[in-house]
């Protein structure tokens, strides 16, 4: 019999006690006939009315001194204390999953580390794209393959607002609300319109295909929070949509080129029709070719879906660390911002003319708004794009194509 904890009794905690209750049965047989029986529930608050509130403790040093619990569920989030309290368990000998992107996009390396000297895991599915199965398939299925180029919706409060002023006209402060009011989105929504919720999944998937660890603080972010109707429409008229979008590159050189920003993308990319809250992740390997995962991208059963995996996995390989590790490189990894060259679509009150002077060979958009120019680029480095649009009389907006 595994015993197990679960740290933190919120939406994704409670998700995980349904599951292991609901699924009992299923989940033994998944551990190779182990039991998967719950001991703790950390939480400072009091569920007195729970059906099992002999469970809970407020107690850490409980579940550290408990040589029975063999696996903790953290799901917390935050920094601190889920950071000390994850390092106390792997130092216990104790294995951990968790669904706290912004604990492994910060501390991933060190406690990775911590985990293999112990020779215990350290599991994270469901920090990134929810219940969506993407860590383990890059670790396992894709394993035979280099991995070229990542790209991906990894934020699903975005993708619902973009939806929104897509799909019925919304402004994006109208679409926001209405992502407060349906529960998508926080009271304060910053981490995810300013794309840093992005950014550090991306960060974590970076990390895991190059095996060195790639620091979201390096990453170019930008959110949608300049994202417009008339960007919107501009698009549409181009056949395409406007997505954010965390995007990673590996170089033959070691090098990693990754930004967070808001793209342009074509209706013929499996990207583009990504609605609602969903999240999809488009993996390029040199031998596979383009692979996406799709799905729920966050809630409460769905991520608890992905945590309880890695309990399962982490009962059938206890006592024996898997090998998902990354390690903090030697020198800088991350390639220069012009590693990479995009199209970029851009909108300006300048003439068509003085346009076509400064950036050569372009292709016009049909005006939507009176007194603009919009057109798309050839490719061209960030610096280029950023040297030739600041000649332009005023550009109203300035967004990368997805090729």
């Amino acid at each position: 019999m595994a015993k197990v904890a679960i740290m933190g009794y919120g939406t994704v905690g409670s998700g995980v006690y349904d599951i292991i209750k609901t699924n009992a049965d299923k989940l033994s047989r998944s551990a190779n006939g182990e039991t998967v029986e719950l001991k703790y529930i950390l939480d400072i608050r009091d569920f007195d009315d729970h059906p099992e509130k002999e469970l809970f403790t407020k107690e850490f040093n409980d579940i550290l001194n408990d040589s029975e619990v063999s696996v903790v569920a953290e799901v917390m989030g935050g920094l601190h204390p889920a950071y000390e309290f994850t390092k106390s368990l792997l130092e216990a000998g104790k294995s951990v999953v968790t669904s706290n992107k912004e604990l492994v996009a910060t501390y991933g390396t060190e406690l990775l580390e911590i985990a293999r000297g112990k020779n215990v895991n350290y599991f994270f599915e469901a920090s990134v794209g929810g219940g969506i199965p993407i860590i383990r398939p890059m670790h396992q299925c894709l394993t035979a393959n280099n991995i070229e180029k990542i790209a991906g919706i990894l934020n699903g409060t975005t993708n619902y607002i973009l939806n929104q002023m897509i799909k019925n006209g919304k402004t994006f402060e109208t679409a926001l609300k209405d992502a407060q009011n349906k529960g998508f989105a926080e009271r304060n929504p910053a981490a995810d319109i300013e794309g840093h919720d992005a950014c550090r999944k991306i960060a974590i998937l970076a990390s895991l295909a190059s095996g060195k660890m790639v620091d979201y603080n390096d990453i170019d972010t930008e959110g949608i929070t300049n994202i417009t109707l008339d960007d919107v429409n501009y698009a549409a008229a181009m056949d395409a949509v406007v997505k954010l979008i965390g995007y990673a590159q590996f170089g033959e050189d070691g090098k990693v080129y990754s930004i967070v920003s808001p793209m342009v993308i074509k209706n013929d990319s499996p990207l583009s029709g990504v609605d609602g809250v969903m999240n999809a992740i488009m993996v390029t390997g040199d031998c596979v070719g383009n692979v996406m995962f799709y799905g729920a991208g966050a809630g409460k059963l769905p991520t608890a879906s992905a945590v309880v995996a890695d309990i399962v996995d982490a009962v059938k390989h206890n006592e024996r660390s898997k090998k998902i590790f990354w390690e903090k490189p030697a020198e800088n990894i991350m390639a220069d911002k012009d590693a990479k060259k995009f199209a970029y679509f851009i909108r300006t009150t300048d003439s068509a003319e003085n346009v076509q002077k400064i950036f050569g060979k372009c292709e016009f958009v049909d005006n939507i708004v009176d007194n603009e120019s919009a057109f798309v680029t050839a490719p061209l480095t960030q610096s280029e794009a950023d040297e030739k649009a600041a000649k332009l009389g005023n550009v109203v907006t300035k967004l990368r194509v997805l090729g």
